[in-house]
């Protein structure tokens, strides 16, 4: 787990993070790592292409849109968004990538809720770009009982290793 651990620590030294998938129509566990973020004193862009704002905030279509570079960016869409996605984190070179998996960092095991695309997670490889492919930013920043319960199961079951 020690490389995963690094990447956490690496990922959450960064001062400016875009939330892509964030929603208005319920509540996510985007939309509360999006407000772990900003409790924790993180600079937090919202991103969705089909709302012009959240939580009071500004919410930019895409990475491109935010003002201002962003240092790092967390994911929790689709695979398929989610290369989309690292194509913008290249060409604006962004160089820390966290893409959520319910599952620790075992897609396999819940395919349908997962943002990691293995394509993504090479092309993040071969880019320079830092990325954690799974886990969820809420088990690390102040996590309540049931992000703590999960972190815990997940590390105990092997599915906070880092894949190779």
């Amino acid at each position: 787990m020690k490389k995963l651990d690094n990447l956490v620590q690496d990922f959450l030294a960064q001062k400016k993070i875009a939330v892509v998938g964030v929603s208005d129509k319920r509540d996510t566990g985007c939309n509360l790592a999006y407000k772990k973020f900003k409790e924790s004193g993180y600079q937090v862009y919202a991103v969705n292409p089909r709302i012009s704002t959240f939580e009071g905030s500004a919410c930019y279509a895409d990475l491109k849109s935010i003002p201002e570079k962003v240092d790092a960016v967390f994911l929790l869409t689709s695979p398929k968004v989610t290369e989309q996605v690292i194509q913008q984190c290249i060409e604006l070179d962004i160089r820390h990538v966290w893409m959520h998996c319910m599952m620790g960092t075992k897609p396999g095991l819940a395919a349908g809720m997962t943002s990691v695309s293995q394509s993504a997670v090479e092309l993040c490889n071969s880019n320079g770009i830092a990325v954690i492919p799974g886990s969820c930013p809420n088990q690390f920043l102040k996590p309540d009982f049931g992000h703590a319960m999960m972190k815990g199961m997940f590390k105990l079951f092997g599915f906070m290793n880092y894949p190779n």
